[in-house]
């Protein structure tokens, strides 16, 4: 059997096994989050669509099948969506004014001799195509931890019908400050991770620590690194938030759903 085969195998089991059906779905959302990044990126082959609208749309497409084909729909999933298309709107703005001050569009140095036998005239903005590999970088994260806190916060209003506005938002700011710093470093182990050759390489050319730090492949990921960090950051209040003032107005008008 293919190795790949079998480890999607084992990671169904696992999902099924754990999550039950909630599980299965979960394994079924990862293809279709594939299938929409995969339409996407052929729709940016062509040069007359603007690929940071595309980015956002697909965006938001991951994010309702992460939250509603995974969670169903209910208000946790649609404070958490809702939560999720607030803090990109704000982060779109930051990246581009960086992306673009920090020039890590187009081809790095390192990446030239590869790229030599093609053209560069493609015909497309690469400080779009730059932001939105920004945007979809760090959308996963900001999701996870929007349902992170919406879900909690959902459950002790639950409990705790009587809480009021500022108790469950300040409850809220609790719950995302445990995952804060856990989900920062979740983010920094994985560029170290994915990116070890990358130093092993900058090691051989004996770059220094200077030339590391200029380069622009490692700009480019440091740069989505503190984006994804910020996004979790920004995201703890605005889910917080919303959250709180949902189900206390719920409460208000006769109950939650």
């Amino acid at each position: 059997m293919n190795t790949l085969v079998l480890l999607a195998a084992i990671l169904l089991g696992l999902m099924v096994w754990v999550g039950g059906g909630k599980g299965a779905r979960s394994f079924i959302a990862l293809f279709l989050n594939f299938g929409v990044f995969l339409a996407t990126l052929m729709f940016m082959m062509d040069p007359n669509v603007d690929p940071v609208l595309l980015t956002l749309f697909a965006a938001a497409g991951v994010s309702a099948i992460n939250l509603f084909f995974t969670n169903g729909v209910n208000s946790k999933t649609v404070m958490a969506f809702s939560s999720t298309l607030v803090t990109i709107a704000v982060l779109l703005f930051m990246i581009y004014w960086f992306a673009k001050k920090a020039m890590i569009q187009g081809f790095s140095e390192e990446e030239v001799e590869e790229i030599s036998i093609f053209s560069l005239y493609v015909g497309v903005d690469f400080t779009k195509i730059a932001v939105s590999m920004v945007i979809i970088a760090v959308i996963g994260a900001i999701t996870d931890v929007a349902i992170a806190i919406s879900s909690p916060m959902r459950e002790l209003f639950f409990h705790h019908p009587e809480v009021s506005r500022t108790g469950l938002f300040r409850s809220g700011m609790s719950i995302g400050r445990d995952i804060l710093g856990s989900d920062t470093n979740t983010l920094f182990f994985a560029f170290i991770g994915g990116y070890m050759s990358l130093l092993i390489w900058f090691r051989d050319l004996h770059y220094t620590f200077g030339q590391i730090v200029n380069s622009k492949v490692f700009g480019g990921e440091m740069l989505t690194i503190f984006f994804a960090g910020i996004g979790i950051a920004l995201i703890i209040p605005i889910a917080s938030g919303l959250n709180a003032w949902y189900l206390t107005r719920k409460r208000a008008g006769g109950g939650e759903k």
